[in-house]
């Protein structure tokens, strides 16, 4: 294969990449079409099968594309290294989530509605394999944050506290997109006071919590049980 000819394949994979993230993102993988994503992409129909072999590998390839170009974007650790305060470390964490989740160029969450409202199945070990790590450290933080003697329990309770937040300004951000009268949407508050201080508040709220839950812990008046 010459230069150019190896050029235009790979232009035409990424091609067919980027239009299959726009397209899962809107329809799902049910209702997104082979046909669509290549005309749209500018390739032939049999693009798909010479590059990915099958739909179901597109699907999977186009989510693991999204997902890692979002935390190049995004890094999880926000540039603060492991030697910082959790404190520190904690609120990097919550900003590139909201920054993730509300990143109209960045299509990993809206694929994986479309997942959970027609489930396929095919997700599932790839979402896996890269959403664990990032869960893992989440573990370490919080737990951290709440003393080696918090529960298992205690520190997804914990977990699912402050993803909720996030996960909240990002379906308030994504409502106001979809709409079709913007004017009529809630205000945005992303707009009104910026990531920045939704993160601030996010962190302050949640580590209120943890101290409190931390405190409990070490005067054994918590419930050892959640």
């Amino acid at each position: 294969m010459t230069s150019d000819n190896k050029k235009k394949t790979n232009s035409t994979r990424e091609s067919l990449l980027r239009v299959a993230c726009e397209v899962f993102a809107a329809k799902g993988f049910r209702y997104a079409t082979v046909a669509e994503i290549c005309e749209r992409a500018g390739a032939n129909i049999a693009a798909v099968n010479y590059h990915f072999g099958d739909k179901e590998t597109l699907y999977r390839q186009a989510w693991q594309m999204s997902f890692q170009e979002s935390m190049e974007k995004y890094p999880p650790d926000g540039g603060v290294g492991p030697d910082a305060p959790l404190e520190q470390q904690f609120h990097a964490h919550v900003l590139a989530m909201l920054q993730r989740g509300v990143d109209p160029d960045s299509f990993e969450f809206e694929i994986m509605l479309k997942e959970f409202a027609n489930p396929t199945g095919l997700l599932f070990e790839v979402v896996h394999q890269s959403i664990e790590p990032l869960r893992q450290r989440f573990v370490t933080l919080i737990r951290g944050l709440l003393g080696p003697q918090a529960t298992d329990q205690q520190v997804e309770m914990c977990m699912m506290s402050v993803r909720s937040q996030c996960f909240d300004v990002r379906h308030l951000a994504r409502h106001r997109r979809m709409t079709p009268k913007p004017e009529l949407a809630p205000p945005s508050l992303v707009d009104a006071v910026g990531l920045e201080a939704i993160a601030d508040h996010i962190v302050r709220f949640s580590l209120a919590g943890i101290q409190d839950i931390r405190n409990q812990i070490q005067t054994g008046n918590s419930n050892q049980s959640i």
